[in-house]
């Protein structure tokens, strides 16, 4: 073979290398994006906290019939924040994550790992991140990117027992998810306050938002205000000696544990309703305004008979529901697979079969914008983004030879002409008003 035979190949191989490296960024934006997607105005930092919830029930180790002994539990956190970057550094980072089967893979973002806060904006609303089981702290890190560009701090929880690398029983994650996100909302107000590190003064918890994907959104629901069933208590799969109970319906511990710090929610295709762990009554105590995304076709949360139903059972709550036609369990929630999951049999973990994943976090990202703009900036520029045509393809894009906008114009607010297809966008207003 001839040198110039080889050229092709060292080109596909260099190629190969730098293909790999852009299908791992966390923050893509597509051409046909929504408007609200673009970063905000804010250098973004990182940093990993590890933190510790003292005297938690050891789930795993409570037997039958026995009390259940404590531990003292351990969750690392992935923090995002406005950051006030030095002249001359540049935004960008890596990401040192593993997959769904454990393999190693690199995330590449805009977040400068360890950059000094901005000092200059005062406090920021809070957001949480909850990912599924199992899952990791970096599976929903593009909304972590997108909101701290935005004006937010921003915390994705590994939850301990329920990641790549520490997957235990389920019971753990049904007793532990929604005291996990309580906790982190305790403990990151707690460290702002008392000008603990790089958090001093950072944070405005009283305006705290949590997104919850799968079981982080079954662990949402419940921290909203829908306690558990009895009946849920008592499954077979359920922790030990009905340790749910703590967290039923209609019982004083419940009640005594609303945070009213909580001010809006984003909860990604919710596990439990077809499980039986909600009824009507339950359903009925949420009041924090919530958005709602899933796949039509959902076949492990269920659409019809799990989100759609949380949705339509939130009586009391204002209530929104985004919908990605003919999209299963994936959709919205995760990071673009990475490419090592190509290889590896865990690409399905992260995908959809129909829709593209960059397009399905950037609609999300773009409604999420105008959510928590709303409800923790209180801008009231983002309502407009939510009072939309049901079904996007309704919508009628209408504008005069000058290019603005005619008064028959019913489009989606924010898409580009054309891009909304596929997409429902639905409001329940609470009972009251």
């Amino acid at each position: 073979m001839s040198r110039l035979a080889w050229i092709p190949i060292a080109l596909v191989v260099l190629l190969g290398g730098a293909i790999a490296q852009s299908d791992n960024r966390i923050d893509l934006q597509r051409p046909d994006a929504p408007e609200l997607v673009a970063f905000g105005d804010h250098a973004v930092g990182v940093r990993t906290l590890g933190v510790v919830d003292p005297d938690r029930i050891d789930v795993l180790s409570t037997a039958s019939g026995a009390e259940a002994p404590r531990y003292d539990r351990p969750l690392t956190l992935e923090v995002w924040y406005p950051a006030a970057l030095p002249q001359g550094v540049a935004e960008g980072g890596t990401y040192e994550v593993v997959t769904r089967d454990g393999t190693p893979a690199l995330l590449a973002g805009r977040a400068v790992r360890d950059a000094e806060p901005a000092a200059d904006g005062g406090s920021y609303p809070l957001v949480v991140l909850s990912h599924g089981y199992p899952g990791n702290r970096f599976l929903l890190a593009h909304f972590g990117e997108n909101l701290a560009s935005k004006g937010y701090v921003v915390v994705s929880i590994d939850h301990t027992d329920s990641t790549y690398t520490d997957q235990e029983a389920f019971a753990s994650t049904l007793y532990n998810r929604p005291l996990d996100q309580l906790f982190v909302v305790d403990e990151m107000d707690r460290r702002s306050a008392a000008g603990e590190g790089f958090l001093s003064g950072l944070i405005d918890a009283s305006r705290t938002g949590i997104i919850g994907y799968s079981m982080g959104g079954y662990g949402l629901v419940n921290v909203l205000g829908a306690g558990f069933t009895e009946a849920s208590t008592q499954l077979g799969f359920a922790p030990p000696n009905g340790l749910l109970a703590e967290r039923q319906a209609g019982t004083e511990a419940y009640q005594a544990s609303f945070d009213p710090r909580v001010r809006a929610a984003v909860a990604i295709a919710p596990w439990g309703m077809p499980a039986g762990f909600w009824d009507a009554e339950g359903l009925a105590g949420i009041e924090t305004p919530v958005l709602f995304m899933a796949g039509s076709e959902d076949d492990v949360s269920g659409y019809a008979n799990g989100t759609r139903a949380i949705f339509e059972g939130a009586v009391n709550a204002e209530r929104y529901l985004l919908t990605f036609e003919n999209a299963r369990h994936n959709a919205a929630a995760p990071i673009p697979a990475p490419r090592e999951t190509w290889a590896t049999g865990t690409f399905a973990h992260y995908a959809d079969a129909v829709w593209n994943t960059t397009r399905m976090n950037n609609v999300a990202q773009h409604f999420v914008t105008a959510f928590f703009g709303l409800h923790l900036q209180g801008d009231e520029a983002m309502a407009p983004y939510l009072d939309l045509v049901g079904d996007a393809v309704a919508g009628v894009w209408s504008v005069d030879d000058a290019g603005a906008f005619t008064s028959d114009h019913t489009y989606w607010l924010g898409f580009q002409q054309r891009t909304a297809l596929g997409l429902r966008f639905e409001r329940g207003a609470p009972a009251a008003e």
